[in-house]
Formats: structure tokens, C-alpha cells, sequence
């Protein structure tokens, strides 16, 4: 075996262990190509260093900073060692280093996928103009969407460092505002709802972190956190140890104490106990021990003081027959309809006249005198014998 190949010895109890199951087949297609230039060893050991600084940044930054550490001990020419050092170091606070290896990578690659990174650095180190301006150059133009909202995120909190606030404000107001389903979407949401609270557009932020929690599926920010503090609203965890107590034991029961929580002790009594026989005899109490005795139970009636007798036998009445009346029931002579009377003729008024010498005055036609109704009826019978 060459001994090239083999991994270096660690040197001290900083460096943290990889995990068995860890293996280099889980490393990223595009970054294994680049490890092909090691010894397969070392490219081994660098392949798991990655995976692990990679499985750790979210939950244990510190811990995948020092296996990324370890990765650019052994390979320090490579571009994506040395990037995943400067992004383990950015998610630790450590900005110089982080701008260092970031821009290590960049001269190895000539990638400017990390440039929101580096100018966040900038900003970490106090330095809000230089990132500015690398928000403002030419590479920052080239990056793909996620790149751009990434660096006018990191170009709005510039601005605040500046105290640009209605600035900052500007620069994130952009159409992708709208945009629900990209990646991105809740932080930029939640960036312009910050940024509308720092200049006191209460209700804005309020809206605006509402829509960035609609979209935070994965728990990126802390939209729905700002929205119950600018609405007055607290929330307190209780935690587990504050179901633990006397008060809750209480209400469960006290097996030792029966008189106040007959309900835990009930598998301790009879039946007799749980189960009274109330007195029969009604509230004056008579021979109340007497009948307290389930032997001598009876059954009173309620209405004669006493025991129940045997119920009398109940004949049955059968009611008396109808007799139908046959003049009701005689049939009913049919009956002729009425012969149809005939309508009586209708009179024409003289609204009706005065009509028909309009018609005859428009067909130029000598119009009758019709004005009186003698007259009318001769000109009707005259128009019988005319047919």
C-alpha cells in the first residue's frame, strides 16, 4: 500500500471522529470529481469530513467547522474544501476567516456563488460599504435568482447598518415578493417585514410576517415569533415539570385519603358502601332501620300507603255498534245544469263613439252621427238586414 494513501494521524483530541456509517459515496457528484487528484486515502478522508460538516452546519455548526478544518489540513488546494471551511466558519461568526477561505475558493473556482456570503462578512466586520459594493457589481448582476434575493437581503441590512432605513426598505421591495414556492421566499418576506417595522409601518410588518409564516414551512424564521410580539401576544412553556405536582395529584385521587376522594378509594369498600339502600317509608324516618335491610325491601304503592296488591282483572268493553242513517246514506236525484243564459249586448259608451270617428276620420271616410244612442242601434239593425 502506498503510504500516501493512508490518512494523516490525528494530532490532537480536537478533531472530532467520523461515524462508521459515514461513508464518501454520500458526498455531493460535483465535489467528489474534485477530490479525483488525491490519493484515494485522502480522498476518502476528505469525502467523509465533508459529509459530516455538511450533516452538522444546521444543528452543530461549531463541530462541522473543525471537521472542515480537518478536510483543508489534508487538502487545501481543493475549491470546495476550502468553501465548505468558509461556510462552517460564516454559520460559527467567525467573518474574517470565513471572507479568507471564501475568497480562496473564488480565485481556485472563479465561482461567484458566494458573494451574498462574502459581502454578509464584510458587514460582520463593520464594513457595510464594501458590501454595498460588492452588491452593486457585475458579478453580483450575473448570479441566478436565489443568488440576487440572497445579496439584496444582505444590501438592505447594509443600508440599516447605515441608517439608511427607508433605503433598506426600497431594496427589497421587489416583484418577487409574490413569490410562494421558491426557496427563498420566506426570508425575503421576513427580511421586508423587518425592515417595515425598523421605519414603524406597524401594520405592514404585521402583514408581512404574516405571509412570510404562510410560506415558512420549514421553520427558516421566526415570522410567526416577531408577529405575536407586535400583537401583544406571549407565549410561556410550561415545560413538563409543571404538570408534576400536589394540585394535579389531587385531582387524580389520594389512595390515602378517602374522605376527600371517595372515588380513588372505592376499590377498597363493599358494596354496602358504595351502593346505600335508601328508606322506603318517605322523609319521617319510620322503621328506618328496619328497611334499611335489603331482606325486608318492599315495594310501596304510590298512592296507597302499603304493600302493592295483586292488580283486579280488567274486562274488556267493546263499544257499541253505529247505526248508520239511511236518509243520509239515500242517493241524491241528478240534477240538470242550468241552461246557458244569453249575454246581454254590450253598450257602447261614448268614449267608444268618439274612437270610431277617429278611425273613420283616418280612412277618410264620412264618419255616421252617432251621437245619440237611438241612432246607433238603428245603424246596427240596418247592418243585420245589410249581412
Amino acid at each position: 500500500m502506498d503510504p500516501r494513501s493512508r490518512a494523516p494521524r490525528r494530532r490532537n483530541d480536537t478533531v472530532p471522529l467520523i461515524p462508521d456509517e459515514i461513508i464518501p459515496d454520500q458526498l455531493d457528484g460535483d465535489i467528489a470529481r474534485q477530490l479525483r487528484t488525491l490519493p484515494k486515502g485522502l480522498a476518502e478522508e476528505v469525502a467523509r469530513r465533508l459529509v459530516m460538516a455538511g450533516l452538522l452546519l444546521a444543528d452543530d455548526p461549531e463541530t462541522a467547522h473543525l471537521h472542515a478544518l480537518e478536510a483543508t489540513r489534508i487538502a487545501s488546494r481543493v475549491a470546495a474544501v476550502r468553501e465548505a471551511t468558509g461556510v462552517t466558519a460564516y454559520a460559527t461568526g467567525r467573518w474574517a476567516q470565513a471572507l479568507a477561505e471564501l475568497r480562496a475558493a473564488r480565485r481556485m473556482s472563479g465561482s461567484d456563488d458566494f458573494l451574498p456570503i462574502m459581502a454578509d462578512c464584510e458587514r460582520g466586520l463593520g464594513r457595510p460599504e464594501r458590501a454595498l459594493a460588492l452588491a452593486g457589481s457585475p458579478e453580483a448582476a450575473r448570479l441566478d435568482s436565489a443568488g440576487r434575493i440572497e445579496m439584496r437581503i444582505v444590501a438592505s441590512g447594509a443600508r440599516r447598518d447605515l441608517g439608511q432605513l427607508d433605503a433598506a426598505v426600497v431594496t427589497l421591495r421587489c416583484s418577487e415578493l409574490n413569490d410562494k414556492r421558491s426557496p427563498w421566499a420566506a426570508r425575503l418576506r421576513y427580511a421586508y417585514a423587518d425592515a417595515l417595522e425598523a421605519v414603524g409601518d406597524v401594520a405592514g410588518a404585521l402583514e408581512w410576517f404574516s405571509k412570510a409564516a404562510a410560506v415558512d414551512t420549514e421553520g427558516e424564521t421566526e415570522a410567526a415569533e416577531r408577529m405575536a410580539d407586535l400583537q401583544g401576544v406571549t407565549f410561556e412553556d410550561l415545560g413538563e415539570d409543571a404538570f408534576e405536582g400536589d394540585d394535579f395529584e389531587g385531582e387524580r385521587g389520594d389512595p390515602g385519603d378517602g374522605a376527600d376522594h371517595p372515588v380513588s378509594d372505592s376499590r377498597h369498600r363493599d358494596d354496602s358502601e358504595l351502593h346505600p339502600v335508601a328508606s322506603p317509608l318517605g322523609e319521617d324516618g319510620a322503621d328506618e332501620g328496619a328497611a334499611s335491610a335489603v331482606p325486608d325491601l318492599q315495594v310501596t304503592d304510590p298512592v296507597v300507603d302499603g304493600p302493592m296488591s295483586e292488580p283486579a282483572a280488567i274486562e274488556p268493553v267493546m263499544p257499541e255498534p253505529v247505526v248508520p242513517d239511511r236518509a243520509a246514506l239515500a242517493p241524491v236525484p241528478f240534477a240538470a245544469p242550468p241552461e246557458p243564459q244569453p249575454e246581454p249586448l254590450a253598450v257602447i259608451e261614448r268614449p267608444h263613439v268618439e274612437m270610431l270617428a277617429l278611425v273613420f276620420e283616418a280612412e277618410q271616410l264620412p264618419p255616421a252621427d252617432l251621437s245619440t244612442r237611438d241612432e246607433l242601434d238603428a245603424g246596427a239593425a240596418e247592418s243585420d238586414e245589410a249581412r
